[in-house]
């Protein structure tokens, strides 16, 4: 009798080991899902879902002589209700190449919002996307000077394709409007 209950005893130890061992595993296991999960789905970071909440400054660099920067600046002012900083210059290159804007996607200003270059006569569809988003990117461009685009006369005539400028520096279309 004494020797089944000594059995008996080491069998119910075993089993607490096992549940024991069996959780252990089952609580590291649960931690490197969750640490994996943090590097391989990158949370959204927190920040502006539109530019109406955007509350920074939004620098806007120009050439002296544009009168179209102005009305895009004026545009974005008035549209996105944003503090718009105008910088002058004679030449704005250095701020085209400081952010990494790609000459064959340059326009005639370069604003920067949240860290991100925005190049041209940008729409704020396409600003809200960007700010809602938060892309892994450089900033977003329109290039050229094209007709219908804020701060821009004439009418519109297709699609603005709008470019998303990667950290490598490749781009790739980010939308169309």
């Amino acid at each position: 009798m004494e020797e089944n209950c000594c059995e008996i005893k080491d069998e119910k130890n075993k089993n607490v080991k096992d549940k024991k061992s069996k959780a252990w595993i089952f609580g590291v296991g649960l931690m490197v899902v969750v640490v994996l999960s943090f590097f391989l789905f990158k949370p959204a970071s927190i920040g502006y879902a539109t530019l109406e909440d955007y509350n920074q400054p939004v620098q806007f660099y120009k050439s002296i002589t544009c009168g179209c920067c102005d009305a895009n600046a004026n545009y974005l002012k008035s549209k996105g209700n944003l503090n718009v900083q105008i910088s002058e210059k004679t030449d704005i290159s250095d701020i085209k190449k400081k952010y990494g804007v790609p000459s064959e996607l340059e326009s005639c200003h370069t604003a920067i919002i949240d860290g991100y270059f925005v190049e041209g006569h940008m729409p704020l569809e396409a600003i809200n996307k960007l700010m809602a988003e938060k892309p892994d990117i450089k900033g977003i461009a329109l290039p050229g000077m094209p007709m219908g685009s804020p701060g821009m006369m004439g009418q519109k005539q297709g699609n603005f394709v709008i470019y998303a400028v990667h950290n490598d520096g490749t781009s790739s279309e980010f939308m169309r409007i």
